[in-house]
C-alpha cells in the first residue's frame, strides 16, 4: 500500500477515532459539572449560571460529536466555549497555561476548531445521513 493509499483510507477513520475519544473525555467534564460524576468539589451548579451552561454544552455537544451529528457547527460552538472558558477562567490566573491550568481548554479549542473544518470523518452520522464528513 502506498502512502497516498494509506492517507486516503486511514485519515478519515483516524479523524473519527480522534473525534469520538475527545468527545467522550469532553462529555465527562460536563457530567462532572452537572451531575457530580465523576465526583467533583462543585457538583450540581445552577443551570442558568455560566458553569451550568458550560456543562449543558459539554454534555449535549459532546454527545453530538460522539455520534458525528452536526459535527461542524457543534465543534465550532464548542471551540468558542473553550476559548471563552480559557480567557474568562484561566488566563486571569496566570499568563502561562501550565500554571493557570488552561492547557486542556486550549487543546480542546483548537481540536474543535479543526473538526469544524475537517468534519466528522468516515464514521459519523453526518456522513451516513447526508453523505458529508
Amino acid at each position: 500500500m502506498t502512502v497516498q493509499e494509506l492517507e486516503t483510507v486511514w485519515a478519515p477513520r483516524v479523524l473519527s477515532i480522534v473525534r469520538i475519544v475527545a468527545a467522550l473525555i469532553f462529555m465527562a467534564h460536563g457530567t462532572q459539572k452537572l451531575f457530580g460524576f465523576p465526583p467533583s468539589a462543585n457538583p450540581g451548579p445552577a443551570l442558568f449560571s455560566l458553569y451550568g451552561f458550560a456543562g449543558i454544552l459539554e454534555v449535549v455537544g459532546g454527545a453530538l460529536l460522539v455520534l458525528g451529528l452536526s459535527t461542524r457547527p457543534v465543534a465550532f460552538i464548542l471551540s468558542g466555549e473553550m476559548a471563552f472558558a480559557y480567557w474568562m477562567g484561566h488566563a486571569p490566573q496566570s499568563f502561562f497555561p501550565l500554571l493557570n491550568r488552561g492547557d486542556a481548554a486550549i487543546l480542546y479549542c483548537f481540536l474543535f476548531l479543526y473538526l469544524a473544518f475537517a468534519g466528522g470523518g468516515a464514521w459519523s452520522l453526518d456522513r451516513a445521513v447526508r453523505g458529508t464528513t
